[in-house]
């Protein structure tokens, strides 16, 4: 190889120091007689194509060609490449690589193409002569059994990239001869070759004509799953072995190296300007229904019953690009990396496109895949599947398939409703996947959800008690309901201790706080309310010399941050709606009363669950809205009869936990020691009591939290002392509601 390279390298020069032209031609010519004259004087059929001199011609054409083009302005065209169109030599090429005469043919014709494309700078797929051997090699791309498959990946690549560089050879490389905008049409090859020198729009543009219906949804990708007669009949011309569905099938390949290209050449195609270019794609191409069953395939080869739930909730992010290391990919891995490149390319695609994408990715995978599994009978394909969904929701970022999952989870009957009850399933694997895949929920930008979640069921505001709806709210009435709260057995004589109040935070983090809304107490009231609900003979973290409710505040300000952020363009009212004025009983919606019913359990639930519960509370009191304002940091607010709030359900746990641990002697050590099991500083898990110990420190933290948000939330009075900062390690506990 070494010495052919040397040898073109001498030809070259030698050919620079006489007359260009016609030695450059005679040279060409004489290459493609060697070529041909092989054919005409062989007698070995099965003599590979590697041992004999045909590679390099192909390599002396080429660099030929190259060179003269590098002679000459870009709208000449030179004698070489006119010999080349003239005499048809791309056509003779194509035949002998579908003949795979001699053997390894096609191998070499694909890098004489790969390369003509590549490095030649006319828009060369504009001449009939160039892209209709193309098509044909297209054709023998993706093909079952393929050696040749570096070789097919470096060949599509060339032709998407030269389609990027000239939108209107995109009909021909797809061979769509009716659609909307780009309507082709094929030149006779006896035309003059003077076409090629005249502007694009006067060689290919036609009277458009009319648009054609999308094929209907592909169900899979695989060889033994053939186009059906529907899809052939509503596209105009949709080849089995054209370009789309020979990059597929790459992207299916063994080779990691191939798969990457292949992929990167569907970017390329998908990522194409708007206009009919984009329509093309969308309407007239099966492109769409080929990337969403490709993800259904993976998907079909992951065992629902047996998946990792735990696994599948901390799944890292995994980039398609990644592919190139891993030969042998697990399905698992797969499955993701081609989530995350639908999830790039719907992304920059076009929107015509990304929704069209979009939506086959609901039909083929979401509906036809995923909802039979999340409503199966089986609780481990419930767990498996539900898990993965999870994942999926916490890793898409495209606002396209995003809006098309919201759109699943929310219209689809009655899968919404089942999904949330399950977050009070008997089996606790199944409460925390599904209480996980709530909060992943609440962190998308997606109005949508909470609207339909939450805030459609405290519209009416019928929670509040008749006659209280328009209370106003001033400072003898926030008296006594904090003299009130001071009078209740469970809380202590620190309602008023002014240390309890954290430092404001620094001007270069802190936002603007939002008016507090009708019914809302001050700041210190509401603080404290929270941080008193803990009765002082349950309180631990002292006890270990741990920070109050400010070693949550810096958490709390970026959980409030970033629900601000998602909810900047929701446009959400600053005041709280008129109340109904009707009297109706008020039903709190199937997620808050799951959460609720949740929480009244704390104490006799696993440590890992009352995490996730937590945390899921946490999120939805981050948000800036008025009714979940006061609907969820309000202690003040007069609840109507059978109505509960937040606040309201907290106390009756409270009072459940002060009648149970009168059974629990030696309380203080016994809380101390579960304390520090949690964090990890000794390993005495035998102990009596273990669940309802975790539950009551979880309670305490879990105040401390709700009282930093609310810190965070609502304006500090400036005449508030500060107490100072603690700076001691925090516990595990306090990192049930981590950002994620």
């Amino acid at each position: 190889m070494e010495a052919f390279g040397k040898l073109t390298s001498m030809l070259l020069n030698a050919l620079e120091t006489r007359e260009p032209t016609a030695d450059l031609l005679d040279s060409f010519v004489d290459n493609w007689k060697s070529v041909t004259n092989y054919y005409i004087e062989t007698t070995d059929d099965s003599r590979p194509v590697g041992q004999t001199d045909i590679p390099w011609r192909l390599r002396q054409m080429l660099d030929i060609l190259v060179y003269e083009e590098k002679q000459q302005a870009v709208e000449d065209m030179g004698p070489c490449l006119e010999y080349l169109l003239q005499h048809k030599l791309l056509e003779t090429l194509s035949t002998l690589a579908k003949a795979q005469y001699p053997p390894g043919m096609l191998q070499q014709v694909l890098i004489f193409f790969w390369k003509l494309l590549s490095q030649m700078q006319k828009p060369l797929l504009q001449l009939v002569n160039v892209y209709r051997p193309v098509q044909k090699l297209i054709r023998l791309c993706g093909l079952p059994g393929s050696l040749t498959q570096k070789e097919e990946a470096q060949f599509l690549f060339a032709v998407c990239s030269a389609v990027r560089k000239d939108l209107e050879v995109l009909g021909y490389v797809l061979e769509v001869r009716k659609r909307s905008g780009l309507c082709v049409s094929v030149p006779a090859a006896s035309e003059p070759l003077t076409r090629f020198l005249q502007p694009p729009d006067q060689q290919l543009r036609t009277p458009a004509s009319n648009q054609n219906p999308a094929p209907p949804l592909l169900p899979q990708l695989a060889e033994s799953n053939p186009v059906p007669p529907a899809a052939r009949r509503s596209s105009p011309v949709f080849p089995e072995n054209g370009l789309i569905w020979a990059l597929m099938k790459l992207t299916s390949s063994q080779r990691a190296s191939v798969r990457l290209k292949a992929r990167q050449s569907l970017l390329l195609l998908s990522g194409l300007p708007g206009g009919p270019s984009a329509e093309l794609l969308s309407a007239d191409t099966q492109l769409a229904e080929l990337l969403a069953g490709r993800l259904q395939e993976l998907h079909a080869l992951l065992p629902a019953d047996t998946l990792d739930a735990a696994a599948l909730q901390s799944w890292p992010h995994t980039p398609w690009s990644a592919d190139d290391k891993s030969e042998c990919a697990d399905d698992l891995r797969s499955f993701f990396m081609w989530l995350d490149f639908l999830d790039q390319l719907t992304s920059e695609a076009p929107q015509v496109l990304a929704v069209k994408v979009a939506r086959c990715f609901h039909r083929a995978w979401l509906l036809s895949s995923l909802h039979p599994q999340l409503i199966h009978t089986c609780e481990q394909v419930v767990l498996g599947s539900t898990a993965v969904l999870c994942a999926v929701v916490r890793l898409l970022t495209s606002s396209s398939l995003l809006d098309q999952l919201v759109h699943f989870l929310l219209k689809t009957p009655p899968l919404m409703p089942l999904l949330l009850q399950r977050c009070d399933h008997i089996s606790d694997q199944i409460s925390m996947t599904s209480l996980c895949l709530v909060e992943e929920l609440l962190q998308k930008p997606h109005r949508d959800i909470l609207d339909a979640l939450v805030l459609s069921f405290l519209q009416s505001r019928s929670y509040l008690s008749a006659g209280q709806e328009d209370r106003a709210v001033d400072g003898s009435e926030s008296g006594e309901d904090s003299q009130d709260l001071e009078d209740d057995p469970f809380f202590s004589d620190t309602l008023s201790d002014p240390q309890l109040l954290p430092p404001p935070l620094p001007d270069s983090c802190s936002a603007p706080p939002p008016s507090p809304p009708a019914g809302l107490g001050s700041t210190a009231d509401i603080v404290n309310s929270f941080l008193c609900l803990v009765p002082v003979q349950v309180r631990s973290s002292q006890l270990l010399q741990e920070g109050g409710y400010e070693s949550y505040v810096h958490d709390a300000h970026t959980w409030v941050t970033q629900c601000q952020t998602l909810s900047l363009s929701w446009d959400w009212p600053q005041a709280l709606p008129c109340p109904s004025g009707e009297e109706a009983h008020f039903f709190e919606g199937p997620l808050l009363k799951v959460l609720f019913d949740r929480l009244g359990r704390i104490l006799e639930q696993p440590y890992e669950l009352n995490l996730q519960l937590t945390a899921v509370l946490s999120r939805l009191a981050a948000y800036g809205h008025p009714l979940l304002h006061e609907y969820l940091l309000d202690p003040y607010i007069p609840l109507s009869p059978c109505s509960r709030s937040l606040f309201s359900v907290l106390i009756r746990v409270m009072g459940e936990m002060m009648q149970r641990i009168q059974q629990i002697p030696d309380l203080p050590d016994r809380l101390l020691n579960t304390r520090r099991d949690l964090l990890g500083m000794s390993h005495n898990n035998g102990q009596e009591h273990l669940t309802l110990l975790k539950g009551i420190i979880v309670l305490e933290e879990f105040c401390k939290e709700l009282a930093a948000i609310a810190f965070v939330k609502l304006p500090v009075e400036k005449d508030l002392p500060a107490s100072p900062g603690c700076g001691s390690d925090r516990p595990q506990v306090e990192t049930s509601t981590d950002t994620p």
